[in-house]
């Protein structure tokens, strides 16, 4: 194999990346940009028991997301991720991974995601009809009442609502057990038994709602709505409640807790950026008044900017800030030598804040991605879902959704950040605004 070995940080850059790191909450994401700075768009981190491979850059996300594809796997046996969602579509490979996703990839095209408008409106009023003028409120707490709402009741089919209480505390303790922890550098570490108890909670509701539909479906002898994917799922003879199960609770914990960063982050950078906000709210004004009708497609299609401040928000903190990949056998990537079992890393936040790529990458400017813009950037350089025949399963979902779900609370709402209040981006399951987004809501109208 004649390639390179992959570049690694010396002693004086590593010392720089412990400074940076304590200036920054400890964050790892502050250690990887002192790398690609430091190293290079391609380096392998060297730490006891931890040696992953990580890559940077458009040329690295395409080889990865699509021409390699095939010489890497998604499948690490000793990650929480693969333990917790067993044969879930999002830790299968090959075949198994194409039967599935062709099954639940129809329930989430686009044209089957529009007509939950109406809903995606209803659960924001649901999760809103509480507040009370001059409150504070958590936006990321919010975010992920409404976030479980909108998945479960538009997906499953299932309210959500009478059960949101006695799951809340078990869907924290399963996204901390799947986000990075102890597991990274002592690969099988055992489950704590909180992890264990949500595990079976969780189980036990799934296994539940699988069980009702089936009786439901089996009694109506009804087809399944199109937008049904919980139904699409009991419809395919070949999926047993296991694999059912697998698939819900990766679309329950994936799909939720993405959603949910994202809604937090562009309610943070709005609260920053009152020029950008007050746009948006005149926008809102603009296209769809203030009444309380559901809007059409047309009217979402048309709040080009909230559009824009979705993508500069998906920019700056992707929620999947990280793609992993295994190294099946020792080969080479992008001209250097890969090991077998390596852990491949492809990193969407570095990706998306990389100075040879983006101007003033590190600034909060949704006009990147308005019409004419002259930033251009190579193809997969922007990358918040990934891309290639594996891209997010819920990506049209997720764009739909945010852009109904921002625009009713901005129809609504008044959202004023606490004065001081900052966050900093954490490496979670998701890239959450910690310790939170704490904001002033005031309704606008009555």
């Amino acid at each position: 194999m004649n390639t390179e070995p992959l570049p690694m940080a010396t002693p004086q850059t590593g010392l720089v990346v412990l400074r940076e790191m304590a200036r920054s909450h400890w964050s790892p994401l502050a250690a990887l940009a002192v790398m690609r700075a430091k190293v290079g768009p391609i380096f392998q981190i060297n730490l006891p028991g931890f040696h992953p491979a990580v890559y940077t850059g458009p040329e690295a996300n395409r080889t990865i997301l699509v021409t390699d594809r095939e010489q890497l796997s998604w499948r690490n046996e000793t990650d929480p991720v693969v333990q917790l969602l067993r044969r879930g579509v999002l830790v299968v490979d090959g075949a198994e991974h194409d039967k599935v996703r062709g099954i639940m990839d129809p329930p989430l095209h686009r044209r089957n995601v529009l007509p939950h408008i109406p809903a995606f409106w209803q659960y924001t009023d649901q999760v809103t009809a509480a507040w009370q003028a001059g409150e504070t409120h958590d936006m990321l707490v919010e975010m992920r009442k409404l976030a479980l709402l909108i998945l479960v009741g538009t997906t499953f089919k299932v309210d959500f609502a009478p059960d949101m209480a006695r799951m809340w505390q078990p869907i924290l303790d399963l996204i901390e057990y799947i986000s990075p922890g102890l597991w990274i550098v002592w690969p099988g570490a055992p489950a704590k038994a909180k992890h264990k108890r949500a595990a079976a909670v969780m189980d036990d509701y799934l296994y539940t709602i699988i069980r009702r539909r089936r009786e439901e479906l089996a009694a109506s002898g009804a087809e399944p709505e199109d937008g049904d994917l919980l139904g699409k799922l009991i419809a395919a003879p070949e999926m047993t409640d296991d694999l059912i199960r697998d698939q819900l609770l990766t679309m329950l914990i994936a799909g939720h807790d993405t959603s949910t960063a994202l809604l937090a982050w562009v309610l943070y950078l709005l609260g920053v950026h009152s020029t950008a906000r007050q746009a948006v709210v005149a926008e809102v004004d603009a296209v769809i008044g203030a009444g309380d009708a559901p809007p059409t497609i047309e009217q979402i299609n048309r709040l080009d900017f909230l559009d824009q401040v979705i993508k500069e928000t998906l920019r700056l903190y992707p929620p999947i800030h990280v793609g992993n990949r295994r190294m099946p056998q020792e080969q080479a990537l992008c001209g250097y030598r890969v090991g077998e079992g390596t852990r491949v890393m492809y990193s969407i936040y570095l990706s998306h804040r990389d100075p040879e790529h983006w101007r003033d990458p590190d600034a909060f400017c949704p006009a990147r991605f308005a019409r004419g813009s002259e930033e251009k950037v190579p193809p997969f350089t922007y990358v918040p879902f990934g891309g290639g025949p594996r891209n997010c399963i819920g990506a049209a979902f997720a764009q739909v959704e945010a852009r109904t779900v921002l625009a009713r609370l901005f129809q609504r709402f008044h959202f004023d950040l606490l004065d001081g209040e900052r966050v900093h981006a954490h490496m979670g399951a998701t890239l959450e605004p910690r310790p939170g987004v704490k904001m002033w809501v005031t309704p606008r109208r009555g």
